[in-house]
């Protein structure tokens, strides 16, 4: 299991090897997004296991504990979880954590996860738990997130510097990261979470470019219609 999915490493940025085109990316992003609404999902719960991937991946890339919470809201609206087990939880949040590694190419070991005195688990109930997973997601595990939709939206801004295209970048995927808790977020396309995040960011570092910005990426055929309804202070 570990070595067959350890050769499927990806970049966040450019999640799909077969689908090279930006038109397949946004074809495909709606399957990789959880299936219930954000108000069908148990927001204790799911805040609970965000914590837990957050602690148990805290020495790896950020994009690491983003794909692991990817897994884990796509696996939480495929099926009932039971609620009152904390023990379900860890480990859910642990093989999502794990999976995510895999991806990456990531080294790792399980007693990295589980050095603080929680409930212990072996190497095989965890293996147990990501085919789990790995069936409700129906194995699509290169994750189509906003990432993936950055450095298509940033030439409609038209920055000629590069710093402050790479700055203008940066802010973006930094909100991004913090937005992920949100789970109001869920109910919205991996592309339109990165338009506005694009849009927040550069009303922040350009404001008085910020109406030009606006209309340019509004104008985009694959999402002006959406972009209407998103407030953008």
């Amino acid at each position: 299991m570990q070595c067959a999915t350890k050769l499927m490493e990806f970049n966040l940025e450019n999640p799909l090897t077969n689908f090279n085109t930006i038109p397949s990316l946004f074809l495909l992003e709606s399957d990789h997004m959880p299936t219930l609404k954000a108000t069908d999902i148990d927001v204790c719960f799911r805040q609970e296991a965000i914590c837990l991937i957050s602690q148990f991946s805290c020495k790896f890339h950020p994009f690491i504990s983003y794909l692991a919470v990817n897994y884990l809201d796509r696996f939480l609206s495929s099926q009932p979880i039971p609620q009152n087990k904390t023990w379900v939880l860890r480990l859910i949040a642990i093989s999502c954590v794990s999976l995510a590694a895999k991806m990456n190419r990531t080294d790792f070991s399980l007693a990295e996860f589980q050095g603080d005195g929680g409930f212990m688990f072996d190497a095989r109930t965890i293996e147990r738990m990501e085919y789990l997973i790995l069936g409700a997601l129906k194995w699509r595990m290169r994750s189509i997130t906003p990432f993936s939709f950055i450095s298509f939206f940033i030439p409609f801004l038209k920055l000629k510097d590069p710093a402050l295209r790479q700055a203008l970048k940066a802010r973006a995927v930094e909100i991004i990261f913090k937005a992920q808790t949100v789970t109001k977020l869920l109910e919205f396309k991996p592309s339109i979470i990165a338009a506005s995040a694009l849009l927040f960011a550069s009303h922040e570092l350009f404001p008085l470019q910020f109406p030009c910005y606006h209309k340019a990426i509004s104008s985009c055929l694959y999402v002006h219609k959406v972009l209407e309804n998103i407030a953008v202070e």
